[in-house]
């Protein structure tokens, strides 16, 4: 039998039957730095409401022994230990060693290549706390947590409560740490190695920031940006929510071979691919910062307020996404993010959302592994984007309010969504039923567009709408720039809704214009060219990004060609004044010349996002994107010496060149073995390798595919970068047997946990060399996948679709 996913109905019936009083976990580290184990000794205090009746605790992990109550339980194999003949108190006691610590979920154990130094980090969301020691693994079952960790003397040890006692033992370390507050398991974190520190006192709070050693100097260029964020964000949400962060320590882990970042408790941990060692592009500072408050948003929304069950796991993401954009744009330098949000993320969410694997953002959850499913874009961009227009519906001022008095109400305690409907209403005054049962009860999106009669301007949605506040701009001719006339707030309830207070006569009327909701726009008829001609001209980064994101959706519609999107987007590229959307447009200019134009079209296409780099790299504030764009766009050898001219000794760049050049047939062998040698990172053999992937050599792909898809041996931060390499148009003829073990691989790509499965299965999936029919036969095989392989493959393998479509069509 095979480990047990926990179904709602199971989660419901042990949260009525036990209390959870405590846990206290005693961790031994000391066999990591020359072995794979962890070993664990977890003792769980809980009541029992019916005494006589039995459940069950999870373990995943190898049960060395296990006692309830003094008497001795024997463990199944399903990852459960049965508990039977409860008494009234109980004291569970559970010793386990996890000894996969290289590819299995809940732990990991890195090694640095750069001086060997061991690392290791644990992360448990949904359910992965189970696979290290013995826990009631659901998320309305808090308690506090109190860690002992033994470890060797070198190394520092941090969880969730800062201030731990640490006790000398010869060549170890024990670190005995304060309980927590309440908390969920998989809020919960041990991080543990010979960590760089760096620690700073703001507004009363003791903030820490680690890394790995060998990236010390990164983390000191960096540390000032971090914890000037972190202030700003303690500060933001503090006011926001009337609850100031309720723990003095508040700390930053930049682990190896971590995907993304989970919000620990009082200790977030991070991938410290987000460390970058070639000096941050604005896009990527930026990312930084919403990252950063992202994480500390759920210090407040999933911790300190957790949800019941994983069918609201999309509102803990979604706030948390929302959040993050609305203190960057409130309390820090980045005040253009919603104008990033709709570049990037939004546009993924309205693909997803009108694609196979489009679903209501409140969903019925049946078990933990259908949770892991679901994060996705219609759980992140798609429910920030409607949680700020909630924000716009109700007010800024009324949406504050509810938020305090939610927090006030239910701290350290577990919700429903229905719980803060229940504020919002209340402090808004609304009725938000109806709102909650369209926004997010019904998938799908809206679509609206204008329809004139006369001098009457009506707002038509193509079906019935959702109840929402949007806006429409109007613009007229200033020179060569367009200049708003109007712009008129719409509450929408019906199809059609009158639009009053527009200019007689306007050169563009734009739809959503501020980007207040969640919709996609189409231009009239009589309008269409007009808007793909012009939407360089509009005035602000927020207006271009809604005429780019309507020619983007139009594009992946097969309403328009990548011809008409790419000279469109190269334009609003060319005139963009917001360094928050140069690196998110060009990637979508480069996306659009390399994955949905025909070949025929492909030359120009690629010709002229070279071009607008090398235009873009003479403003010093965007030489830095502006290069990256054209090494993965440079035509030939005059681009590529111009390119290695501008790259000097940046050796990052220099790796960017030598990709693009193998890709175009180049031998670079010598050259990336020589840069490998003086490249001082010690992931640079990642580098090289995604070089190797570029080449159009069929024995280099199948050593790239070997190391990529079958050994895992590539970190999986990286694995984007290399499998991006791997697939380059152009290059169909050595793909076929790829794509093939791209399916027969589908079983297996859950392995190692949520982000990895995740990772593998998109980046994996071949753009190149295929057809409808293979397709087809990838959304088979996803039916039989884990859910979170099957829903990402559904997703990509329907973005490949339309890809197909437009190259087709277009040609």
């Amino acid at each position: 039998m095979g480990i047990r996913s926990l179904t709602r109905t199971e989660a419901e019936r042990r949260s009525a039957l036990i209390t959870v009083e405590r846990y206290d976990v005693d961790i031994d580290l000391t066999a990591l730095p020359g072995g794979p184990e962890i070993r664990c000794v977890s003792t769980v205090a809980f009541s029992c409401a019916e005494p006589g009746a039995g459940t069950f605790v999870d373990c995943a992990a190898e049960v060395r022994s296990a006692t309830l109550n003094g008497t001795p339980l024997t463990p199944s194999d399903d990852g459960r230990i049965p508990l039977p003949g409860l008494a009234a108190h109980n004291v569970l006691r559970v010793e386990s060693v996890q000894a996969d610590t290289t590819a299995g979920p809940g732990v990991h154990k890195a090694v640095d290549p750069a001086d060997g130094e061991v690392y290791v980090w644990t992360s448990f969301e949904p359910d992965e706390a189970r696979f290290v020691w013995a826990c009631f693994d659901q998320p309305d079952l808090k308690a506090p947590h109190a860690f002992t960790v033994t470890a060797p003397a070198a190394w520092t040890v941090l969880s969730n409560s800062g201030d731990p006692r640490v006790e000398e033992q010869g060549a170890a370390r024990r670190w005995a740490f304060p309980d927590t507050p309440p908390l969920s398991v998989y809020n919960t974190v041990v991080n543990a190695g010979p960590f760089h520190e760096i620690r700073r006192e703001a507004d009363g709070h003791d903030l820490g920031i680690f890394a790995r050693r060998s990236l010390a100097e990164v983390l000191e260029r960096d540390a000032d940006e971090i914890f000037t964020l972190t202030r700003q964000g303690l500060a933001f949400f503090a006011e926001a929510f009337a609850m100031p962060f309720p723990q003095r320590t508040y700390d930053q882990v930049f682990m190896p071979e971590f995907g993304g970042a989970m919000e620990n408790y009082g200790c977030v941990t991070w991938s410290d691919i987000f460390l970058r060692r070639a000096t941050p592009t604005p896009a990527e500072r930026e990312l930084l910062a919403l990252v950063l408050l992202h994480e500390m948003a759920h210090m407040w929304f999933g911790n300190i307020v957790t949800m019941r069950w994983w069918d609201d796991l999309w509102l803990n993401e979604a706030f948390a996404e929302f959040a993050c954009h609305w203190a960057a744009e409130g309390a820090t330098r980045y005040t253009d993010v919603w104008a990033g949000h709709l570049a990037g993320d939004k546009l993924k969410a309205y693909l997803s959302d009108q694609g196979p694997v489009s679903h209501p953002i409140h969903q019925p959850i049946h078990d933990v592994a259908q949770a892991a499913s679901i994060f996705d874009n219609i759980t992140y961009p798609k429910g920030a984007s409607v949680l700020q227009q909630l924000m716009t519906y109700v007010g800024e001022d009324r949406f504050r309010t509810g938020m305090a008095a939610y927090f006030a109400r239910h701290a350290w305690g577990t919700t429903t969504l229905q719980d803060l409907i229940d504020a919002l209403a209340e402090a808004s005054g609304r009725d938000l039923a109806t709102w909650r049962k369209a926004w997010l009860e019904t998938a799908g999106t809206d679509r609206f567009t204008l329809e004139h009669d006369g001098d009457t301007v009506t707002l038509v949605a193509d079906g019935i709408p959702r109840p929402q506040v949007l806006a429409v701009g109007a613009y007229g001719s200033d020179g060569d720039a367009l200049e708003r006339t109007a712009l008129v707030r719409v509450e929408v309830t019906e199809p059609r809704t009158p639009v009053t207070g527009l200019p007689a006569t306007s050169d563009l009327l734009l739809i959503n214009d501020d980007d207040l909701t969640f919709a996609t726009t189409r231009p009239d008829p009589a309008t269409r060219d007009t808007l793909i001609r012009t939407a360089a001209r509009l005035p602000t980064a927020i207006s271009r990004g809604v005429a780019a994101a309507t020619v983007w959706d139009m594009l992946t519609a097969g309403e328009a060609t990548a011809a008409e999107a790419g000279r469109c987007l190269t334009a609003v590229l060319a005139a963009e004044t917001s360094d928050a959307v140069i690196e998110p447009y060009l990637t979508l200019v480069i996306d659009i010349a390399e994955l949905w134009a025909p070949d025929a079209d492909r030359p120009a296409l690629t010709q002229a996002a070279a071009k607008a780099c090398r235009q873009l790299a003479g403003d010093p504030g965007r030489r830095q994107v502006a290069l990256r764009g054209l090494a993965r766009t440079a035509t030939g050898a005059e681009d590529l010496a111009w390119l290695r001219d501008q790259a000097g000794d940046d050796i990052d760049l220099r790796w960017r060149a030598l990709v693009r050049e193998a890709e175009l047939g180049g031998d670079v062998t010598a050259e990336s073995a020589a840069l490998l040698e003086r490249d001082p990172d010690p992931d640079a053999w990642v580098r090289a390798l995604t070089v190797r992937a570029a080449s159009p050599d069929p024995a280099a792909k199948a050593e790239v595919w070997q190391r990529l898809a079958v050994d895992r041996t590539v970190p999986v931060q990286s694995v984007r970068a290399v499998a991006d390499a791997f697939w380059r148009p152009g290059q169909d003829a050595l793909f076929a047997p790829y794509a093939e073990r791209y399916l027969a691989a589908v079983p297996q790509l859950d392995q190692g946990g949520m982000i990895p499965a995740m990772v593998y299965t998109s980046r994996l999936f071949p753009p190149y060399a295929i057809d409808s029919a293979y397709v087809e036969k990838a959304q088979l095989a996803a039916q039989e996948a884990a859910p979170v392989v099957r829903n990402t493959l559904l997703e990509r393998s329907d973005a490949v679709r339309r890809m197909l479509h437009a190259r087709s069509v277009n040609a």
